[in-house]
């Protein structure tokens, strides 16, 4: 009888055990809200804002209390179950136009993404044009001396030869 009460204890220290672990486990889970939250998602709803503190600081890399504060809430959203766009409209009607990247409204939003491009545009096809110009007049150079210069005689060369390899040996 004593072999067989060890082992019934054996088993329900072991099973206790495996109850604890699973309790620890639930508690950890729970206090992660289910499923983590990686850094690198609320840097890429971060990376579209603006630091409060800081001037033209994205709130992904700047340091300061209030942006930690700002990403945890982010965080915490997420947790929620909000999407990028409910989080960052959140924030703009909380703070202001000023906490968005980009302006919510689509026709100042259209006019920031695009201007841009279509200035380098403009610019690039003006350089092109530009660089065509200088080299079409770069092919019409005449190759012929110009009349206000007598042509060089042989003896005057002869002469100019002569000089050098004097002065050389010297």
């Amino acid at each position: 009888m004593r072999a067989c009460n060890a082992s019934s204890r054996r088993s329900l220290l072991i099973l206790a055990f495996g109850l604890l672990i699973l309790l620890v486990a639930s508690l950890t889970q729970a206090q992660d809200g289910g499923a983590a939250i990686t850094d690198d998602q609320v840097n890429a709803i971060a990376r579209q804002m603006f630091c409060p503190v800081c001037e033209n600081e994205p709130l992904d890399v700047c340091m300061t209390a209030a942006c930690i504060r700002w990403r945890e809430d982010i965080r915490g959203q997420l947790a929620a179950g909000r999407t990028e766009s409910q989080i960052i409209a959140d924030f703009v009607a909380r703070y202001g136009e000023r906490a968005s990247a980009t302006p919510l409204d689509p026709t100042l939003r259209g006019l920031s993404v695009y201007v841009p491009w279509l200035i380098a545009g403009a610019l690039l096809l003006g350089g092109v044009g530009v660089f065509w110009r200088w080299r079409s007049t770069q092919r019409h150079v005449p190759t012929a001396p110009p009349a206000d210069h007598p042509p060089v005689e042989a003896a005057d060369e002869a002469a100019y030869r002569a000089t050098l390899e004097r002065d050389l040996k010297d």
